[in-house]
């Protein structure tokens, strides 16, 4: 056992672990520890994607050197002050090759200094006593911390609860040599985008391919989640609906069995009032995704899990709902906006690991959130919140979940930047020299219903743009300030849609805000 007790016991350095550790060794907090069971950082991306590209942007070439408006358009980048460590600086393909992210984050570890211990799979994390956790490794080195932040990603296939699902082979094991199909018939059991992206690998070389599942195919493009289909990895579609051999399967797989010819698949048509038809198929593929790895926490500190068991239950703070003191980074906290927002991928979760070492500093070091003070007049409140909605790139990845927030106490405001919307009502930001009588919250949001709207059918209305008193009905991302007292929201803002995203025109953004803001701050609204 190391003698050492430590303040941080990170587990895993793939982004959100060195996101973390670079964040807590900028600040000098020297007293923390990355545990990784590879011999590299970021491991997980020396195997996926398995067709090895990824499917997060990459644009160098904005037209502005704005580094904080160019993070909208980089989503691979970790948070660092230092230009060098720029994902854009890699390559200039969109969808870069996975190969890219792992020599970067290679890059990244040693330019920051973080410290991480390779070789050490992590076994066990038990917490006999309030005095803190004990994590082993498998060589039987016991580390012992006061807090762990879990940040290993969903790192074991989910396997749906199908008979005979054992016969399939798992996207994580399958062979991703398009020869090896030849003139096969293959399911493709999932719908999400390792489903559609090894369908698109396979169609040159197999007779047809069927994806199949319970829920429907849901566009990215249309939802806004970019977690759904995305139009790179669509080809596929085309094959199905231009009548080309390949289909897409509505239902339930009721069952997969084997014989000298194949596999026999039972499958549910769920448009055909579950008419259940048996399909042959040379092999069987299942793409169903990930989960959380829980099997590494004893009795005295296993966390509690939701969705399917997927994912960890986790507070505001991204701490466990019933182990305290475990908290969790990285693609875990896509349970705080699981299929809304943008925490389980790299340009989502590189906030949400700010804000958690800003929830860490404040809690144990007394150090509260980073705010700028202002004049406490509409005016400079407006000025501010429209500076930063036309820039900021935390609240363009994280819509609807971080916010910035001006607190008001008598003539002394103060601007916080990227407070998770949930961690803000649980635990406020008042202090014992600012006890906030008025809270501005400031996020940028899709509108209400936006998931229905297709965003190509041009009979469909949409509401102008630049119009001001009509935003609030606005479909596309667009800033939304709510004023808060006492714990609760009295008042809502819309700042009018604007095609270029820059709502800083006199008339239509920035005087109704003002007139707004001052409303409020007088008293004659809420």
């Amino acid at each position: 056992m190391t003698g050492e007790m430590l303040d941080y016991l990170i587990i895993g350095a793939g982004p959100a672990g060195l996101q973390l550790g670079a964040l807590l060794e900028r600040d000098g907090r020297r007293d923390y520890l990355v545990l990784e069971s590879a011999d590299v950082p970021g491991a997980f991306f020396t195997r996926f994607p398995r067709h090895r590209q990824l499917i997060s942007i990459n644009k160098p070439h904005t037209g502005t050197d704005d580094p904080e408006l160019n993070l909208r358009l980089d989503w691979n980048s970790l948070l660092s002050d230092d230009p060098a460590l720029r994902f854009t600086r890699y390559t200039e393909r969109y969808f870069p090759d996975a190969e890219v992210m792992v020599r970067y984050l290679a890059d990244f570890a040693a330019a920051t200094g973080v410290r991480i211990r390779y070789r050490s799979r992590v076994v066990r994390v038990a917490r006999p006593d309030d005095a803190g956790f004990l994590v082993t490794d498998e060589e039987g080195t016991t580390y012992r911390a006061r807090r762990v932040v879990v940040a290993t990603g969903v790192s074991q296939p989910y396997v749906a609860p199908i008979p005979g699902i054992e016969l399939a082979e798992r996207y994580d094991a399958m062979s991703v040599d398009p020869r090896d199909f030849l003139d096969q018939r293959v399911l493709i059991i999932g719908k999400g985008n390792s489903a559609f992206e090894t369908a698109d690998a396979l169609m040159e070389t197999t007779t047809l391919v069927h994806v199949a599942g319970p829920s429907p195919v849901r566009m990215a493009w249309r939802t806004h989640y970019v977690g759904h289909l995305r139009a790179v990895n669509n080809n596929f579609l085309d094959t199905y609906q231009l009548k080309s051999a390949n289909a897409i399967l509505d239902g339930h797989v009721r069952g997969i069995e084997r014989d000298d010819d194949g596999y026999r698949v039972a499958f549910g048509f769920s448009r055909a009032d579950e008419v259940v038809k048996e399909l042959r198929y040379d092999r069987v593929l299942a793409c169903t995704g990930f989960r959380f790895d829980a099997s590494i926490f004893a009795d005295d500190c296993r966390p509690e899990l939701v969705i399917n068991d997927r994912f960890p239950a986790q507070t505001p703070a991204f701490e466990s709902v019933n182990v305290p003191d475990l908290f969790f980074a990285g693609t875990l906290t896509q349970e705080r906006d699981f299929k809304r927002s943008t925490n389980g991928f790299v340009h989502g979760f590189r906030y949400g690991v700010r804000a958690l070492h800003r929830i860490l500093e404040h809690r144990y070091h007394d150090n509260p959130w980073p705010a700028e003070k202002l004049d406490a007049t509409a005016e400079a409140v407006a000025d501010a919140i429209i500076e930063r909605v036309n820039r900021s790139s935390g609240l363009w990845q994280q819509f609807a979940v971080l916010a910035d927030v001006v607190t008001v106490a008598g003539s002394d405001a103060r601007y916080h930047e990227e407070v998770p919307v949930d961690h803000l009502g649980q635990a406020g930001l008042a202090t014992a020299d600012h006890p906030v009588e008025h809270a501005f919250v400031v996020t940028l949001e899709y509108g209400p219903d936006h998931d229905q709207v297709d965003p190509f059918d041009i009979s469909v209305r949409r509401i102008a743009q630049d119009v001001a008193g009509q935003a609030h009905d606005a479909a596309y991302l667009h800033p939304v300030v709510r004023h808060r007292r006492g714990g609760r929201v009295v008042a809502e803002h819309h700042l009018a849609e604007n095609l270029e995203n820059q709502w800083n025109k006199p008339q239509v953004h920035r005087a109704p805000l003002v007139a707004f803001l001052h409303r409020c701050l007088s008293g004659t609204v809420g």
